[in-house]
């Protein structure tokens, strides 16, 4: 583990759970209140986008109560410690909040986007967006009208860099999932993937994911606990 210096992490929602983001997956998460067909597909926004601008409107809202946690901060030290030794972290994260760019991580492949981020359907421009969205809503850009979306991967929808995540993976010497279900792929895939390239896998979550066999190293905890901990004896190398 100390000898690692590329090392590409996955992080999921358990890694802002600490911070008072809402996971999707337990008891309490959301899609246990909110039906996916209703709300996190594109034929959901055809049929009503007003009650899928409403969900994500709420979610992005939600952003400006919420901080990042110790977990976000031991990741982005990682990342400036193993830059300054000649290494890289790669952070792959599922979470479409900000909250490891304000941390200080900077290289960040967002599989499936940002709440602060508007989408327009007809040019395809991404730009920053922090208020609400509507079916109303006139692309800055373009100029277009009931084009814009949140810029987030709705199920059935292809996630973003995914050949990036594999060229990182390549090149790896280690690879970490951080507060993952292990249900959702691709990202689920990972794990195998660097199975199959011989690096050593760590899992760091609440409890074991549906894929935590795969890993070859498992601690169990709240990110915010189980992350800076093991941050430090990564860098003790």
């Amino acid at each position: 583990m100390q000898s690692a210096k590329n090392i590409v992490i996955l992080t999921g929602a358990g890694v802002s759970a600490d911070s008072g983001v809402a996971t999707f997956r337990d008891a309490g998460g959301i899609w246990a209140q909110y039906s996916i067909e209703e709300v996190a597909t594109p034929d959901a926004f055809s049929r009503d986008p007003e009650k899928v601008h409403g969900f994500y409107n709420m979610r992005r809202a939600g952003l400006a109560g919420v901080e990042p946690n110790a977990a976000h901060f031991a990741l982005a030290r990682l990342e400036r410690e193993l830059a300054a030794r000649g290494g890289r972290l790669t952070l792959v994260s599922q979470n479409v909040d900000d909250l490891h760019r304000r941390a200080g991580s900077e290289n960040i492949l967002a599989m499936h986007g940002a709440l602060a981020e508007a989408l327009c359907q007809f040019c395809r421009h991404v730009v920053p967006w922090t208020e609400d969205l509507s079916a109303e809503t006139q692309c800055p850009d373009c100029g277009s009208a009931r084009g814009m979306r949140p810029n987030v991967v709705w199920f059935g929808e292809v996630p973003h860099h995914l050949d990036a995540i594999a060229m990182a993976l390549a090149e790896a010497d280690m690879f970490v999932a951080i507060g993952t279900s292990g249900a959702v792929y691709p990202a689920a895939g990972l794990v195998a993937e660097a199975r199959s390239l011989h690096i050593p896998c760590v899992e760091l979550n609440l409890e074991p994911s549906d894929n935590a066999r795969l890993f070859t190293d498992r601690r169990y905890g709240k990110a915010s606990e189980v992350v800076p901990e093991w941050v430090e004896d990564v860098l003790k190398g």
